[in-house]
């Protein structure tokens, strides 16, 4: 792609799932890809909610419980939702990611989030997905929510700060 900073380019539609236990603790894993492509300051240690991409055809709230499944191994069964982003929330790829994720189609993704409580067990979590879906996450675990900010990658950080603001009231402190 040329030194531009890809403002032609669009929007990939995605969701992503704030999956809280019982505790109020937030789920999150560890990204494989953060090792080598999404790491800016080498530490490899990026973090994240579940999220993926909407596929043709799909709601949002369809996508939500899919890509949950998929990222996490957890079974629609054992998932309440709770709540949904009255909007859409975006984030750009920094320019150097810019036309090498997506194909090049996309400066980076307009997310709706939603916030899902976990009635399951943690043996019930499996992060090595059914094939033909890629491994996300390396390792898992459930976090207090004032951690998030300083864990996800720093492209992702207003997002996740208007996500944290607008399901506020499901958090506990």
């Amino acid at each position: 792609m040329s030194k531009d900073n890809g403002e032609h380019l669009g929007y990939r539609r995605c969701v992503g799932i704030m999956l809280l236990n019982p505790q109020g603790q937030v789920w999150i894993g560890r990204r494989v890809s953060s090792k080598h492509q999404n790491d800016p300051d080498g530490t490899g240690l990026w973090w994240q909610m579940p999220q993926g991409g909407i596929d043709k055809g799909e709601n949002p709230k369809d996508a939500a419980f899919r890509e949950l499944n998929e990222e996490t191994g957890i079974e629609r069964r054992n998932i309440a939702l709770l709540a949904e982003t009255e909007g859409w929330h975006r984030y750009d790829m920094p320019n150097h990611l810019i036309g090498r994720k997506w194909g090049g189609r996309y400066r980076g993704q307009a997310q709706k989030w939603f916030a899902m409580r976990f009635g399951g067990h943690d043996e019930q979590v499996n992060i090595t997905p059914p094939a033909p879906h890629e491994v996300e996450f390396d390792d898992w675990r459930w976090a207090h929510h004032s951690e998030l900010l300083e864990l996800i990658v720093p492209f992702k950080r207003q997002v996740y700060e208007a996500v944290l603001e607008e399901f506020s009231g499901l958090l506990k402190d």
